[in-house]
């Protein structure tokens, strides 16, 4: 099983592709994030951008699966509705690719990856470099916490 893990935003939207085989990890495919300035682009053409890269690391990894963070904010609400806009053209990526979509709750994806709800950023991003044999804790944290919820949907849908 191959699958796309998206941490959406609009500055950066983290990524990672893993695929396991008989329930276990075999590889990490890729992991790297989008960042769109607002400085130079408007949001229409950063979500353009944003469904475009998206878009193409689908066509390069065929991902079997997109795992995605479900959207949560608590004061925010400026940044929720850019993130629901960035989630809205990376959801449009996945239907037109015929993928089907995961989403988890932020505490999913920390029980998943720790075994607690309650693990701070930096025991996560720990777990993904161990749990991933990564070389070094991926940067920035939405890189991450696109990989993390790739392997969180690898753990909730075991292959058999």
């Amino acid at each position: 099983m191959r699958v796309l893990g998206i941490d959406p935003g609009l500055a950066t939207v983290g990524y990672g592709v893993i695929e396991s085989l008989d329930g276990r990890v075999r590889a990490v495919l890729c992991y790297d994030c989008i960042r769109t300035s607002g400085k130079k682009s408007t949001t229409p053409e950063r979500l353009e951008e944003i469904y475009t890269r998206v878009c193409g690391i689908i066509g390069e990894h065929r991902p079997g699966w997109m795992a995605m963070e479900k959207l949560f904010f608590s004061r925010n609400v400026s940044s929720a509705l850019n993130v629901a806009e960035v989630r809205g053209v990376i959801l449009l990526a996945a239907q037109r690719h015929g993928i089907p979509v995961a989403e988890y709750t932020p505490n999913q994806v920390k029980q998943a990856i720790t075994g607690s709800g309650r693990a701070d950023k930096r025991q996560m991003q720990e777990m993904i470099r161990r749990l991933l044999d990564l070389p070094e804790i991926p940067k920035p944290d939405d890189v991450a916490d696109g990989l993390a919820v790739a392997l969180c949907h690898l753990h909730v849908v075991r292959e058999p």
